[in-house]
């Protein structure tokens, strides 16, 4: 490239996007998913060129909310991208890799994650490389192409009110060869679904082709859980995320004493000072880590590999409502990820009733990811289409 890469328009689209089905969990309960997407368009000579990162705020789980994402990105992102103008990818991952994780002391995670992946597929479509490539860069022992993409499988979920609602949409995954399952629990009626999908369940889980798991989202008290234990590993439920708040992470190493299922952090692990914790502290088996959560591509691999280190495992998770764009990041870190335990995502249109891609990423039979072709994420945004899922405000635009 003869001349450097710069910026010469930032878009800040703020997306409603109508679900298809309600997702409820102690948390939150949502049925309107509201992404965040960046694009970024290069300056002349490269103006055919443009690059997409996509985020969600989540306040319980960073303390960010939609508003605060798109103020971060207008006053401590935008003056960064003035400065972005690399000669080669290796230059551009060095100035995505300092970008910041905080601003005032607050965590900009959610906001950073946006940033990060659109300037990883701008680069990445500049310098004709592929967004998975940046662990060569990172020197991450281990990590590269392929990774884990022939070995992970999509999960499915277990939903429903009614008894025969949730056996027949188990059914449905089991047949469209879904082999690992998640329960949302601490919430009203987990008891009954979780009955119902132990029994669908309970033949694949006793041959070892299936698993199955719940998650509390922090919903549940130490007593809570000792008292759901019983009824969770009758129905063969392998692994528990997030069983208490963060506010209680001294308690999990008892906790795992008192259940032969793993324990998975994922509220409780946001930042690489609480990976670090959470290892030497014990007790999570399992590290859930969410590209958005955690800050970008880039973090999330870092945190595997520390996670891997450390003799644990990796869970790649998903914000409910994620677009294409962010199911593709998640692509690129299993083609760097030599393994994972648990993967979610790639719900698209099964989800949401649009998406913002030309060819929308969703889950293949058997849950089988597949590696996006071209270069940067492999995904190409439709400006109308965002357009189209927009919730209203109109695109904040910023030229250079």
């Amino acid at each position: 490239m003869s001349q450097p890469l710069r910026i010469r328009e930032v878009e800040l689209h703020r997306l409603a996007i109508p679900m298809r089905v309600a997702f409820e969990h102690a948390a939150a309960t949502r049925r309107v998913a509201d992404p965040i997407v960046l694009r970024l368009v290069a300056e002349a000579p490269h103006t055919d060129l443009a690059g997409c990162g996509e985020t969600l705020a989540r306040g319980y789980v960073t303390g960010e909310t939609v508003e605060s994402v798109c103020q971060d990105v207008e006053r401590l992102f935008l003056p960064l991208l003035l400065q972005f103008r690399p000669a080669s990818f290796p230059a551009a991952l060095e100035f995505i890799d300092a970008l910041p994780f905080e601003r005032e002391g607050r965590c900009v995670n959610a906001a950073r994650a946006a940033v990060e992946l659109a300037l990883l597929d701008l680069a990445g479509r500049a310098f004709r490389r592929r967004a998975a490539d940046a662990s060569g860069w990172m020197g991450l022992a281990g990590f590269g192409a392929p990774g884990c993409l022939g070995k992970a499988r999509y999960s499915g979920v277990v939903i429903g009110r009614g008894a025969l609602k949730c056996a027949a949409l188990v059914g449905i995954q089991r047949a469209w060869g879904l082999r690992d399952f998640k329960l949302k629990v601490a919430i009203p009626g987990w008891e009954q679904r979780l009955a119902v999908a132990g029994r669908a369940l309970r033949s694949a889980i006793r041959r070892g082709r299936c698993t199955f798991r719940v998650d509390a989202n922090g919903g549940w008290s130490v007593e809570d859980v000792t008292a759901a234990i019983p009824l969770i590993e009758s129905a063969g439920v392998c692994a528990i995320e997030q069983p208490l708040s963060p506010a209680d992470d001294d308690r999990l190493t008892q906790l795992a004493t008192r259940t032969r299922c793993d324990l998975v952090a994922d509220e409780s692990l946001v930042t690489a000072e609480d990976a670090r914790r959470l290892i030497e502290s014990g007790g999570v088996q399992v590290f859930n880590l969410r590209i958005a959560k955690v800050g970008g591509l880039l973090p999330a691999l870092r945190l595997a590999q520390l996670a891997i280190a450390a003799g644990r495992d990796v869970q790649l998770g998903c914000l409910v409502g994620e677009t294409s764009i962010l199911t593709a990041a998640g692509l690129a870190f299993l083609e760097a990820c030599p393994r994972v335990r648990f993967l979610e995502g790639a719900f698209g249109r099964f989800l949401l009733q649009r998406d913002v891609v030309r060819r929308p990423i969703s889950i293949a039979y058997g849950g089988t990811p597949r590696a996006q072709p071209g270069f940067g994420l492999g995904v190409e945004p439709d400006t109308a289409l965002l357009q189209q899922a927009a919730d209203g405000t109109g695109a904040a635009v910023f030229r250079f």
